[in-house]
């Protein structure tokens, strides 16, 4: 691997990093310098895909306006780097959680995994910058499942 290549890996894995640091510390201002200024695209977990600067900033905003706590443990980060497009896949392990209770104590948590694949692209003055996020939900199966009932319930997905 050449010197340029593992400069290039090195500063992807940094904005890879800036993007989740941006969305845990719900900084809009941050998260709009990391985005390319056009020709964007965002697939949320559960969300149709969203195009465009606008639409997909937005997103983001009501996603960090709802959320009082997010943080992410990324695990699996896979980058690969292509002229001046790179790709980086990514198990986001992620723990969020609702509103603090009434004695100040953390409201609940929740943890989640999700896939995520992010493509970069290099700007005009050498920055690498999100040109698309894709997030899919990854299905587990619950633990408190009794595997002797052997049947599956309405809803419930088989792995």
């Amino acid at each position: 691997m050449s010197r340029g290549a593992r400069t290039d890996i090195e500063a992807v894995e940094a904005a890879n990093t800036a993007l989740y640091d941006a969305v845990e510390h719900a900084d809009l201002d941050a998260l709009q310098e990391l985005w390319m200024d056009d020709g964007i695209s965002v697939v949320h977990p559960g969300w149709p895909v969203l195009t465009g600067r606008e639409e997909v900033l937005r997103s983001y905003a009501l996603i960090m306006a709802n959320t009082d706590y997010v943080q992410f443990f990324l695990t699996d980060v896979e980058v690969s780097v292509h002229g001046d497009t790179a790709l980086v896949s990514c198990t986001e392990n992620i723990l969020s959680g609702g509103p603090a209770e009434d004695d100040g104590s953390a409201g609940p948590l929740v943890g989640g995994l999700v896939v995520a694949t992010n493509v970069f692209r290099r700007d005009g003055g050498g920055r690498w910058k999100v040109w698309s996020h894709h997030g899919s939900p990854v299905l587990v199966e619950r633990e408190d499942e009794d595997e002797d009932e052997g049947g599956l319930d309405d809803g419930d997905v088989q792995l």
